[in-house]
């Protein structure tokens, strides 16, 4: 579990403020001693003045040689400090700035106060947000400009004792929507000995956990002294309060979630999903040539690369029709389609050439459904059958107004076919250690897998419909063991 300190330069630059035994003079975090703990340190350095070798200087600088997180860094501290190099990180912002300040007068210059990447314009939020995750600094002014486009002309951390009356309210706000820990009541969180942040997205369509799943971890883990937090991703910089992160929105590599998992695993916490397993599971591409190295039963898949045409002359004597043309980063039965002439693969794969320069061709294997295997740790958790929709080929047939979905029957791993076993347990080995949902087709008796999922579903009432709780306890207890072995240094 965390500890969250709050450095200031005195004790009393703290009296406008509810008064919190995790506030400390920096005198006093300068004459202690790092101890050896289980508890992971968090400082939030609110000294005046951060300026090359001040006392904000040394207490940022003190927290990391101590292997304390702390905010601002002192890389933030001497980014911020030079325009040259502060500005080498917002050239990317633009897109940005154009769409905040579309109607705003071009002779303006504009100041933004943010406490903790939030800001009391919900014009500028977002922005707000962007520069925090950048810089994380408690209290930054912004002043942004017109030149030939609109730009951050200005960056400069403020000190809290600078804030009138009205700032000062919304800094208590924003640190306490930042952090709980702060302002904690007595009785909260006796038996948690580890935080753990579930990252979650509340307005995705299709999420990988609806609401009763969510609410089971959370139960489940509480009982086993993990107390769980839901997290968007607002909450980047909040990453370093806790033990491990369980990510429950759907991945992608150019996406915040990948960021959150890098983030994660660069502080030092449990993360599933990993970097490594998002890299590899979320390109079909990368697991097609990954399967054919490790000798992974699966269809007979053929890569195509945009303006090769020879590939698709190939692709039509070797596999014939139909055959299943994907897009190497599609879920949820998007980005693939079914060809069955040479006419309509030359009109499908022009359309997804405008996504990808690659494209994945698979030998089409019909099957009334498909399995999907749970597999955490290298174990089998759970085995489902996902049924195609009626009178379609996929699980999921995507319409203009609404998504359906055939029906599902839940079963206990061994009532599943050895070889489906056997071939999802292979693959996922030659991703990793994390949690997976394994897709397997069964032809004649043997197992063919599909695609390795890195964010698997886990619905309450679907995968748990065998297992019920004790799917989420086995879940919350290998977090559990991986907290505890890296606690120890394992």
């Amino acid at each position: 579990m965390a500890r969250t300190l709050l450095v200031v330069d005195s004790l009393s630059d703290w009296s406008p403020y509810y008064p919190s035994d995790q506030v400390i003079a920096f005198e006093t975090y300068l004459a202690t001693e790092k101890e050896a703990s289980e508890h992971r340190v968090r400082i939030i350095n609110l000294c005046s003045s951060y300026s090359y070798l001040s006392d904000g200087y040394y207490c940022s600088l003190l927290a990391e040689a101590r292997g304390h997180h702390v905010i601002p860094s002192v890389k933030v501290l001497n980014d911020i400090e030079k325009k040259a190099l502060y500005q080498l990180q917002l050239e990317d912002l633009s897109q940005t700035l154009g769409r905040v300040f579309k109607n705003r007068d071009k002779n303006d210059e504009i100041k933004v106060l943010s406490f903790f990447g939030t800001t009391e314009e919900p014009a500028f939020q977002e922005l707000a947000r962007l520069l925090f995750e950048r810089f994380s600094c408690p209290i930054m002014e912004v002043t942004l400009g017109y030149g030939q486009q609109w730009e951050i002309t200005d960056l400069k951390a403020v000190s809290h004792r600078e804030l009138d009356d009205e700032n000062e309210t919304l800094f208590a706000a924003a640190l306490d929507k930042f952090s709980k820990k702060v302002w904690r009541k007595g009785r909260a969180r006796k038996t948690a000995r580890y935080d753990l942040a579930i990252l979650v997205n509340p307005s995705e369509a299709m999420p990988p956990s609806n609401r009763g799943a969510l609410k089971k971890f959370i139960s489940i883990g509480r009982e086993l002294g993990i107390e769980i937090e839901l997290i968007t991703q607002q909450h980047y910089a909040r990453l370093p309060e806790f033990d491990a992160l369980f990510i429950r929105e759907t991945t992608a590599i150019d996406h915040h979630t990948y960021r959150f998992a890098k983030k994660a695993e660069a502080e030092g916490l449990v993360v599933i999903d990993d970097p490594t397993s998002i890299l590899r599971c979320t390109n079909k591409v990368y697991l097609a040539d990954l399967f054919r190295t490790n000798k992974v039963p699966s269809p007979k898949t053929w890569i195509l690369h945009k303006g090769n045409s020879e590939h698709l002359d190939k692709l039509e004597s070797k596999a014939g029709f139909p055959v299943v043309i994907k897009i190497p980063d599609g879920s949820f039965s998007k980005g693939i389609v079914k060809v069955h002439n040479r006419k309509e693969l030359d009109e499908k794969v022009a359309e997804l050439f405008q996504k990808s320069a690659l494209l994945l061709a698979q030998e089409f294997l019909y099957t009334d459904f498909d399995w999907r295997i749970g597999v955490f740790n290298n174990k089998a958790l759970y085995a489902c059958r996902y049924y195609m929709v009626k009178n379609h080929w996929q699980i999921y047939k995507h319409g203009e107004k609404r998504t359906d979905s055939g029906h599902f029957e839940t079963m206990p791993t061994f009532e599943a076919p050895k070889s489906v076993l056997d071939a999802a347990l292979k693959a996922s080995q030659t991703i990793g250690n994390g949690l997976y949902g394994v897709d397997v087709k069964e032809k004649d008796g043997k197992g063919y897998v599909i695609e390795v999922n890195d964010n698997p579903n886990i619905d309450r009432g679907i995968e748990d419909k065998y297992l019920g709780d004790e799917l989420y306890r086995q879940i919350m207890a290998e977090f559990l063991r991986r907290m505890e072995n890296s606690s120890k240094g394992v």
